[in-house]
């Protein structure tokens, strides 16, 4: 049986779009892939490394997401949208900040083990677990579909009309492309 609090998200989150598993990890990397790029140019000794890595991420999923009405650069690109589930709004810059804490150790993590690569598969394994595991929960979550890091900060991610719409824009060419191929083969028979 849910308690008062419960029954209160529910009921806000009835009024905003669910969004995509494939949409969220999309916008995920995009921003992870980004930041781990711009990580991944400190060489040297690893302490330097998660100091740009930290800078970096707060950056993106922070500092971007709050001054661009919740979304950073990967959920603009998809149409996506971080919201506190209280207040219905751009959560605050600490709730962001608790938020990506958890996340962008996740994802510092899973950077060292993409490093790793094969060279040690199993601390390559065991460093993307905690990344893994948070992202699971969301994927278990079926009424709010939150990971942990959204239970700790009490987040939503919701489908937005703002936004650039990058995966229709890359189906649309797709189709576009197959058509193309398809017309030029029967051309060609």
């Amino acid at each position: 049986m849910y308690d008062r609090d419960d029954d209160y998200q529910e009921v806000a989150y009835r009024r905003f779009p669910k969004a995509p598993v494939e949409r969220r990890v999309g916008a995920f990397l995009i921003d992870f892939i980004g930041v781990w790029l711009l990580s991944s140019m400190a060489t040297g000794n690893v302490i330097l490394r998660l100091l740009v890595f930290i800078v970096a991420w707060f950056g993106v999923r922070v500092l971007v997401v709050e001054k661009n009405q919740g979304q950073s650069i990967g959920t603009w690109c998809l149409d996506l949208k971080v919201i506190d589930l209280r207040y219905r709004k751009v959560p605050t810059l600490v709730d962001l900040a608790r938020r990506e804490a958890i996340v962008g150790f996740g994802a510092f993590l899973a950077t060292i083990g993409l490093d790793i690569n094969f060279l040690n598969p199993l601390s390559m394994l065991l460093l993307l677990m905690p990344l893994t595991i948070d992202c699971c929960i969301g994927l278990a979550d079926d009424r709010l579909s939150q990971a942990f890091h959204d239970r700790f900060a009490n987040t939503i991610i919701i489908q937005t009309k703002r936004g650039f719409s990058l995966d229709l824009r890359l189906k649309k060419l797709y189709y576009q492309g197959r058509r193309y191929l398809r017309s030029k083969q029967k051309l060609d028979d």
